[in-house]
C-alpha cells in the first residue's frame, strides 16, 4: 500500500518502524522541520526525520500545508493512505481528502475522553483507571472523526507518563498495522456525543505541587507531568523536580515531612519515589537523600 507518514515525536518512530516492516511503501514522510535545541540552540532534526533518514526514506518538513503548492506536491505523491501521528500540524480538507482512503489517525486516548494535545498525561493527572489507542479517521473537527479501531490499557497505580507513552507507542504500532490489513472491511463507528473532554497542551504554571490538594490529586499530578515538564516543589530554597509518587498512610500539615521523602498532604501522604535536582540526574528517592536534607516541611 502507498502511504504518506505524518508524525513528529519519539511516540510515532515505533509506528514508522512497524508500517516499514509490514511492507508498506512509504512514499513519503511528513514531520516539523528542524528547532533549536540544546546549550548551543542549534537546528536538531525531530526524532521521526532521523529515522526516517536512516531508512533511506523521503522527507518532507513544510512550515504548513495551507499553500498550494504543498497541497499539489502532496496530491502527487498519489497515497493510498495518510496515516498521521502526533505530526503538529493542522491538516486542510484538501489534505485530508487527497489520499483514495483519506488519513488515519493515531489517538493516544479512549476517543471521545481527552481529544487534543496532551492526552497521556491529562488521563494520569485526573486518574482515570484505563486508557488506550484509538485509530480514527480523520475530519475537519479536533479529535472528532469515527474510530476504526481501538484498544484498552490499564493505567496502574504507580504509572507515569513517559512509561504510559511508550507502552501506547507499542500498541499503536500493532494497531495501525490491523487497520490497514483490514481497510475497506472495518466499519467507522461515531464517536459519542457524551463524554467529551479535551487534553489541553501541559502549561507549566501547572506544575508546582500543591500540597493542600489530596495525595491522589498530588500523585496523579507527579506521575502525569513525569519526566516532562516535571512536577515540583521547593525545599529550603532550591526547586526539586518530582518523577515518581505513591499514596501512603500518613497525616500531618499540608508540606510537612513525615520521614524520608514522605509528605503530608491536605488528605494523606504522598512517598516521592524518583526526584532530580537542578544540574543533576534524576535518582531514586533514598539516592537522592544522601545529598539533601529536606527539613521539617517543603513548600
Amino acid at each position: 500500500m502507498r502511504v504518506i507518514f505524518m508524525g513528529t515525536p519519539d511516540f510515532s518512530v515505533p509506528v514508522l518502524d512497524a508500517l516499514v516492516d509490514a511492507g508498506h511503501d512509504i512514499v513519503a514522510v511528513y514531520c516539523q522541520p528542524p528547532r533549536p535545541a540544546g546549550r548551543g540552540k542549534k537546528d536538531r532534526p525531530s526524532p521521526v526525520q532521523v529515522r526516517a533518514e536512516a531508512l533511506g526514506l523521503q522527507v518532507r518538513y513544510p512550515e504548513s500545508l495551507k499553500g498550494d503548492a504543498e497541497q499539489a506536491a502532496f496530491a502527487a505523491l498519489q497515497a493510498d493512505v495518510a496515516v498521521v501521528v502526533a505530526y503538529g500540524l493542522i491538516l486542510p480538507q484538501v489534505i485530508l481528502d487527497a489520499p483514495t482512503a483519506g488519513c488515519l489517525n493515531i489517538h493516544a486516548s479512549l476517543l471521545p475522553r481527552w481529544r487534543g494535545a496532551a492526552p497521556i498525561h491529562r488521563a494520569i493527572m485526573a486518574g482515570d483507571a484505563e486508557t488506550g489507542v484509538c485509530i480514527m479517521q480523520m475530519e475537519a473537527g479536533l479529535d472528532t472523526g469515527p474510530v476504526l479501531l481501538r484498544e484498552t490499557m490499564e493505567i496502574g497505580r504507580a504509572e507515569t507518563t513517559g512509561h504510559l507513552h511508550d507502552a501506547l507507542s507499542q500498541m499503536g504500532a500493532r494497531l495501525i498495522v490491523k487497520a490497514l490489513a483490514g481497510l475497506g472491511t472495518l466499519t467507522p463507528v461515531p464517536q459519542p456525543q457524551e463524554g467529551v473532554t479535551y487534553a489541553a497542551k501541559i502549561d507549566k504554571a501547572e506544575a508546582r505541587v500543591d500540597w493542600s490538594k489530596s495525595a491522589d490529586e498530588v500523585s496523579q499530578l507527579i506521575r502525569g507531568l513525569s519526566p516532562f515538564p516535571g512536577a515540583w516543589c521547593d525545599v529550603a530554597g532550591e526547586r526539586v523536580k518530582l518523577l515518581g509518587a505513591r499514596t501512603v498512610a500518613g497525616k500531618g500539615a499540608p508540606g510537612q515531612v513525615l520521614g524520608g521523602f514522605t509528605i503530608a498532604c491536605g488528605e494523606g501522604a504522598v512517598e516521592v519515589t524518583q526526584a532530580q535536582r537542578a544540574g543533576k540526574k534524576a535518582m531514586p528517592a533514598a539516592e537522592i537523600l544522601k545529598g539533601l536534607t529536606l527539613g521539617d516541611a517543603v513548600a
